[in-house]
């Protein structure tokens, strides 16, 4: 089956799956509704791990859906302010980071700053960098997001102060090799960074990654400095949410329970 036949067929498998997982959750949310959860402690913790559990599984059947990514159909980029999309999604992942224990920044000489891109496909970029960092950076350390302009190129680079990437695996990190996927967390199925550099690509870029034994990694997406001339909203399929917390979703494998406290879900 080529990936135009998957691209269509896996949406369809997606969509079954998640019809029968909604229908656990909502059976749990009669057993441990929100009103309850406020007001005692010891259920709202116990109900947070299965929370957690129900936003991996969504997570989980949205990768069968990335398959379009890899197909030959072209992306519809559109000119958007680059800048206001980085902000908007550091905005909401800033306060995650501190639940993990690490200090977040965020640096961009720019106010603003309108090229071509696919919000749709990008967010998955950026918020699996994002979750890589989260995943391998231990608690006290930082994590930097740099977006700036050079020799015609937009760069968005996420850097952590982690354990870094063994040189051996470093040049084969942008390929999908089920061999080398670990199975236990924090690890995922092995498809986000290859995803990372086929969504680049898509875009007329490329993705980068540098690496230091105890040093950390930084990943930076590289895309044209150019406009398109569309500035309608794309009509491209976005990641399903069923309404719940779009940051909290993308990063529900990198975070601890606590983030699903009934306090933090709205």
């Amino acid at each position: 089956m080529n990936p135009e036949e998957l691209s269509l067929l896996l949406p369809h498998i997606a969509s079954h799956i998640r019809n029968s997982i909604s229908s656990l959750y909502l059976a749990a949310l009669q057993l441990a509704p929100h009103e309850k959860r406020e007001h005692d402690p010891n259920l709202d913790a116990r109900a947070a791990l299965l929370e957690q559990s129900y936003y991996r599984l969504v997570r989980l059947v949205n990768s069968f859906t990335s398959a379009k990514y890899f197909s030959n159909t072209p992306l519809p980029l559109r000119d958007g302010n680059i800048v206001e999309w980085v902000e908007n999604i550091f905005e909401q992942v800033e306060s995650l980071a501190k639940m993990r224990g690490l200090d977040m920044r965020y640096s961009c000489a720019m106010e603003k700053h309108i090229c071509a891109f696919c919000p749709a496909a990008l967010d998955q970029v950026f918020y699996q960098l994002i979750s890589n960092a989260f995943k391998f950076t231990p608690p006290g350390g930082h994590i930097f997001v740099v977006l700036r302009i050079s020799r015609g190129n937009v760069l968005l680079s996420v850097e952590d102060d982690g354990p870094g990437i063994p040189q051996d695996r470093l040049s084969t990190i942008f390929e999908f090799r089920p061999s080398d996927v670990p199975t236990s967390p924090p690890h995922g199925v092995g498809l986000g960074l290859p995803l990372c550099r086929r969504i680049a690509i898509a875009h007329g870029g490329m993705m980068m990654a540098e690496s230091h034994a105890g040093k950390g990694t930084r990943f930076t997406l590289s895309i044209p400095n150019k406009q398109c001339g569309v500035t309608t909203v794309s009509d491209f399929d976005q990641d399903y949410t069923g309404g719940l917390n779009r940051s909290l979703l993308a990063l529900s494998d990198a975070l601890p329970p606590e983030a699903f406290l009934v306090r933090n879900l709205d």
